[in-house]
């Protein structure tokens, strides 16, 4: 079926036609169960420097989350739930380089792409949880209406999906990841490739608990040592890994 023919639909149609295509999808294999000895919940697998960040180890199930800055916190999210058999739906985010996510490890035979997702972008990621392990819902200058937020984060938890939110507003999430490279290595005037970046990254829970470290990252190995300690938590940073290839470009890893 062409993209024309399908941009001609309306949005009931994109719909149906969502809902058919999930039917086809077979069950979903991951069931990721990370977490410290204080709190044992059921987890998608994150990248392992988000790991000493995220309380829980990982992005809890049944949860709306929001994140902004670097797109490559999303990036290494879809990259690692779509390692662990998990699958991953992204809404409205055309342009978002899944090379890179590639790079890191992703199998995109495990990821859905809508890039068009017509006038109701949350309605089509609604429908999207019944099969998908997490949902990528760009809202671009969006702002959700609280009645409209609880239905679907209603659904979340039901569904035991993820709802990862960027752009817009979502009046209430479980935990808003903020990152943003500071620095890159390797690029030079005018060309080059990225060897190795500093990455700084926040999350902040609704309960209003923090952590937030700052990640180097080198394409050797793609082994890094946060650079300061995880505030929040009481923790150290530890040594952590990043899928950082050698080969990605500056277009792929920018916010």
């Amino acid at each position: 079926m062409s993209s024309n023919a399908v941009a001609e639909w309306s949005q009931r149609e994109r719909v149906e036609h969502l809902r058919q295509r999930i039917a086809a999808i077979p069950g979903r294999p991951y069931e990721g169960r990370e977490g410290g000895a204080e709190e044992c919940v059921d987890v998608l697998p994150v990248p392992a420097p988000l790991k000493s960040v995220l309380p829980s180890g990982g992005v809890v199930k049944g949860t709306v989350c929001s994140v902004a800055g670097s797109s490559y916190i999303v990036l290494g999210i879809i990259a690692e739930v779509t390692q662990s058999g998990g699958y991953v739906a992204i809404v409205g985010l055309p342009n978002l380089g899944l090379a890179a996510a590639v790079d890191m490890g992703a199998n995109l035979r495990r990821v859905a792409v809508i890039p068009d997702p017509g006038s109701d972008p949350v309605d089509v990621a609604a429908v999207l949880l019944d099969g998908m392990d997490l949902v990528v819902l760009s809202l671009h200058d969006t702002q959700v209406q609280p009645s409209r937020a609880r239905a679907v984060t209603a659904r979340v938890r039901n569904k035991k999906s993820v709802l990862l939110v960027v752009g817009g507003s979502w009046p209430v999430v479980h935990m808003r990841i903020e990152g943003n490279v500071r620095a890159h290595e390797g690029l030079e005037r005018g060309h080059g490739r990225i060897r190795g970046m500093s990455l700084s990254v926040r999350a902040s829970s609704r309960s209003g608990r923090q952590r937030s470290a700052t990640v180097k990252l080198s394409c050797q190995g793609a082994r890094a040592q946060p650079d300061g300690v995880v505030r929040g938590g009481g923790r150290n940073g530890a040594a952590v890994q990043w899928g950082l290839h050698p080969a990605t470009q500056l277009q792929q890893v920018s916010g």
